[in-house]
């Protein structure tokens, strides 16, 4: 018995999982195969399928990585100044700020963009807020010599909360 399962992920978050016997399971004559009823069965549809689903996931990735260097850069604009401006006038500390936070938006608006292709408008945010928490936390304790305190964990399971209810119809089906 051959046993096949293949996943599509994209633009409706559909999700197709075939299973099916070597033998079984032939389509109507004149009924053409689409996501929705491709033969199971047949290897060459489901490699050409499966470019979707990585397609899909080279876009999630790219957006991550941008988000991940937009996100250096973000931090350091709202939160280096403090450390390292911090005796200079303010209108110099926002002029730098200002400054940094434009690489940073050269950066965010094409991860962004990307991103929104494959992922809808809530889970695009609750992505960026992982990622501002998994760079902010290393800025707190390493630039800028803060205390890990107990506050980070609980702030960090609500958040991998919030990802799991944004992702569940990917993640559970």
């Amino acid at each position: 018995m051959s046993f096949i399962n293949f996943y599509v992920d994209f633009e409706n978050t559909f999700i197709y999982s075939a299973a099916c016997h070597r033998s079984e399971r032939r389509w109507p004559p004149g009924m053409p195969p689409s996501i929705e009823t491709a033969n199971p069965c047949n290897i060459h549809q489901l490699l050409s399928r499966s470019k979707s689903y990585h397609t899909c996931m080279r876009h999630i990735l790219i957006t991550m990585v941008l988000l991940c260097c937009s996100n250096v850069f973000m931090t350091f604009a709202w939160y280096g100044h403090l450390k390292t401006l911090s005796h200079k006038p303010l209108l110099f500390a926002v002029l730098v700020s200002w400054l940094i936070a434009l690489f940073e938006y050269v950066i965010q608006v094409p991860a962004n963009r990307i991103g929104h292709q494959v992922m809808n408008l809530g889970q695009l945010k609750i992505l960026q807020e992982v990622i501002t928490l998994t760079i902010f936390l290393p800025f707190s304790i390493f630039y800028m010599k803060e205390h890990l305190r107990l506050d980070y964990l609980w702030a960090c399971l609500c958040i991998l909360g919030a990802v799991f209810f944004i992702f569940r119809e990917r993640l559970v089906g």
